[in-house]
């Protein structure tokens, strides 16, 4: 059975996304690029329309699952609240169509897909590139990311749900 996950690098300028499908050991990628809002929108405006492009890439791609990019600490507040309100607008998002969503750090994905989880972004570009058997690299960097989310959903999703589940049933 095939299984199509959404990945989603959140940021409120430049939003990422990724979708893939995956059948067996076989990962194709459906669709990938950037939402981006104006700066000097409201930012109520701004939230409303990664919102509603969210939701119809998920009502287009029916997505089984969606991977984002867990928020992390960074100098630039301003930067930081954006990518959290856009995460928030992700998972809300998830949560309200009833469909599985992970959160991955920055490290977590770039391990999975390169195997460093201190790899740079022309790394990680490259090897979603050869993940995916794609002719041509993805771009701009963040709809890679956002590749890159969902393959490492893809591939460490199943064990960190065994594991969640593992660790539920100790506490019974």
């Amino acid at each position: 059975m095939a299984s199509v996950i959404l990945g989603i690098d959140p940021g409120l300028t430049r939003c990422g996304y990724g979708v893939i499908t995956t059948t067996g050991n076989t990962v194709l990628m459906r669709t990938a690029g950037v939402i981006r809002t104006p700066a000097d929108d409201p930012i109520e405006q701004r939230l409303r329309a990664v919102w509603e492009q969210l939701a119809a890439l998920i009502d287009e791609h029916g997505p089984t699952a969606i991977a984002v990019e867990r928020v992390y600490a960074q100098a630039n507040v301003r930067t930081v609240m954006g990518t959290a309100q856009v995460s928030g607008l992700a998972l809300t998002l998830a949560a309200t169509r009833g469909i599985d969503v992970a959160t991955y750090t920055p490290t977590e994905m770039k391990a999975a897909v390169t195997g460093n989880g201190r790899a740079d972004k022309a790394q990680v570009t490259t090897m979603v590139q050869r993940v995916l058997k794609l002719a041509e690299p993805v771009k701009p960097a963040d709809a890679s990311d956002a590749l890159g989310l969902a393959i490492c959903h893809c591939w460490r999703g199943a064990a960190k749900a065994r594991i969640a589940k593992a660790v539920a049933g100790g506490r019974r």
